[in-house]
């Protein structure tokens, strides 16, 4: 129990914007969402996409495009535990994560074979994520935890003569041992994570057909994780302890916890900040001919450590101070994203009317540092395959449609209360309108379908959250994000 109370409180989950692998966010763009896959793309948002295509941006001088999304998730566990004094044993857990205001910026710059991009946006994490009751990290642990103490200390009681007496009460009949029927559990987790990305580069247009790009994007990690934990006895266990306590005096040391108070058997309290930077080189090539665009983009693992900032940290009684060890301030601990490889193909079905576009993705999670090693728990980095199809209906009107598909390689010790995730599908849709020769304005609405993950924990030492029991969790999310842009060209 004492070793993962404070677990719950590291909001790894905190990514309530993501479409795209562990640690990042895809969906950069409205034309994104309303298409999906975009590693061909030879328009603004390429510059995150491919940005070796924006040397055959169809416009010279300036481009700008300006995206904002706003989105919600909920993520929530619904858990089986034998000591849950619930029917069946059944407890939901509900999360919610919000990002009401995600912005990103797109520019590029181009005179003749050159073309010079920036971006900035939020390329991981980018939410705020909450649970107002808790998690079972923490209820199992201590509806086991007391328990088993308060078991052994019955057994300790009726052994010793001069306390053997004490069992004999009614009172203490219905004390010992504790069942979580006899306290309440309090707790309130919250947790808020973003990695600011701001990415410079160039393209350049080697040949009728051909371009490249190099570039560098750094990344600046900033996070909070803030909660409590407090267990009291509800109002019937702590008058029969104060009666049971000026009975038998001889209790009062054998179980301080209940004894001597009518207040808190414990109290955890945290307020961690933590930040942390890294830089990722960019390359990429970009292959035109006629209809067809063939595509590559590949970032490097960037090495990313996040060093802790810690205003609150409040274990009571000491015995829980161990589980505050990953929050001293000054600890660091990594954070890496992994290596990417983008791989895409566009074709114009019909010319400038009806275009095609099909994509693959790879994040190499399993060899990018994550806190405790996690990342070697994965059974294989994440695959991503895309699918859009976007259609000119006349020079004013454009309307898209778009497909994802996510496999993580996840694996029961991969899976966390405060760090799950599920494979899962998207679907994007959306259109977009050429108010001027200049103006463009986007629009875009995907959701995302998530397939439920079952880990069942069988009885044994440890079992269910470090307890001896047998638990089971059922980890599920939904995902629902809308966006406006606009693109301006000067």
């Amino acid at each position: 129990m004492k070793k993962n109370l404070l677990i719950v409180l590291f909001f790894a989950c905190t990514t309530a914007m993501q479409a795209g692998g562990l640690l990042h966010n895809t969906n950069q763009s409205i034309a994104w969402q309303r298409m999906m896959a975009r590693g061909a793309t030879n328009e603004i948002d390429g510059v995150f996409t491919n940005p070796a295509g924006m040397a055959f941006l169809d416009h010279e001088g300036w481009t700008l495009s300006l995206n904002i999304q706003s989105v919600t998730q909920k993520r929530d566990v619904l858990t089986t535990f034998p000591l849950f004094p619930t029917e069946n044993h059944t407890r939901l857990y509900e999360g919610t994560a919000s990002a009401p205001v995600v912005p990103s910026l797109f520019a590029a710059y181009k005179r003749g074979k050159w073309a010079y991009t920036g971006f900035f946006g939020f390329v991981g994490g980018g939410g705020k994520s909450s649970f107002d009751s808790g998690l079972p990290i923490f209820d199992a642990g201590v509806m086991a935890g007391f328990y088993s103490q308060t078991a052994n200390l019955k057994k300790t009681l009726a052994e010793n003569p001069a306390t053997a007496a004490v069992l004999a009460d009614p009172r203490m009949a219905g004390l010992l041992p504790l069942t979580a029927d006899k306290y309440d559990i309090n707790s309130s987790m919250k947790g808020r994570q973003y990695i600011y990305g701001l990415q410079l580069g160039a393209a350049y247009q080697i040949s009728d057909h051909w371009s490249a790009f190099a570039g560098l994007r750094m990344n600046y990690f900033s996070g909070n994780y803030n909660g409590f934990v407090k267990v009291v006895p509800n109002a019937a266990t702590a008058t029969t302890v104060e009666q049971l306590r000026m009975a038998y005096p001889t209790l009062a040391a054998a179980l301080p916890a209940l004894v001597n108070g009518t207040g808190e058997m414990a109290n955890i309290e945290l307020d961690c900040n933590q930040t942390g930077w890294g830089v990722t080189p960019i390359l990429s090539v970009n292959y035109k001919t006629g209809p067809l665009t063939l595509a590559a983009k590949y970032e490097f693992k960037t090495k990313l450590e996040i060093e802790n900032d810690t205003e609150t940290a409040i274990a009571e009684p000491a015995a829980f101070e161990t589980a505050l060890a990953d929050y001293k301030h000054g600890v660091n601990t990594p954070n890496d994203l992994p290596s990417i490889l983008y791989v895409a193909a566009g074709y114009e079905i019909i010319p400038n009317k009806l275009r095609a576009a099909v994509e693959y993705h790879y994040y190499d999670d399993k060899n990018a540092g994550m806190a405790k090693n996690k990342q070697e728990a994965l059974r294989h980095g994440t695959h991503e395959i895309l699918a859009g199809l976007e259609w000119d209906i006349n020079e004013t009107f454009t309307v898209s449609c778009g497909y994802q598909n996510t496999d993580y390689g996840l694996s029961d010790d991969y899976q966390t209360h405060t760090a799950f995730s599920c494979d899962s599908y998207s679907i994007g849709l959306g259109g977009a309108v050429n108010l001027s020769e200049k103006v463009r304005l986007n629009l875009g609405y995907f959701w995302t379908t998530y397939k439920d993950y079952t880990k069942e924990v069988a009885a044994g030492n440890p079992g269910y959250c470090n307890t001896t029991l047998a638990g089971k969790d059922v980890y599920s999310r939904t995902n629902k994000v809308f966006g406006v842009g606009i693109d301006y060209k000067f």
